[in-house]
């Protein structure tokens, strides 16, 4: 399983060059992978089961497939490639709507407790749930 939203380019996400900004391909990735942690029942800053957590990205490798224009929709997909004891790689892609590849980017992220700002073990009930949006 995976998470998807479907986005229109406007002209706020785009540069001085008229294509999509490098920080926004990132920005639709971020909201997206909190959008299906909340989506998961872990609203990040929320406390669940008694504890207050949410993903930081500690490490990211990204390739740019195409241009993205203003006026493009765009498909932003997230699902986890890799789970392990306090941290998950989540994999993010954006596509056109028409399927053509535009960004896809791995991002290890540590699960973050945000009361002692330290990684955490990720709760078992927690890893069930992300198991679910593993990728294929």
């Amino acid at each position: 399983m995976s998470h998807k939203t479907r986005v229109v380019i406007g002209t706020a996400d785009c540069d001085a060059l008229g294509h999509m900004n490098v920080a926004r391909y990132f920005a639709l990735c971020n909201q997206n992978g909190f959008a299906m942690q909340g989506a998961m029942g872990w609203v990040p800053g929320e406390v669940v089961d008694g504890q207050r957590l949410s993903f930081a990205v500690v490490h990211s490798e990204s390739d740019f497939k195409s241009e993205v224009l203003e006026g493009e929709a765009l498909v932003v997909e997230t699902d986890i490639s890799e789970i392990s004891d306090r941290s998950a790689t989540f994999r993010n892609c954006i596509w056109r709507e028409d399927g053509t590849p535009v960004f896809e980017s791995h991002w290890k992220s540590v699960l973050l407790d945000l009361d002692t700002r330290r990684a955490a073990q990720i709760p078992a009930s927690f890893r069930e749930t992300l198991a679910r949006y593993m990728s294929p």
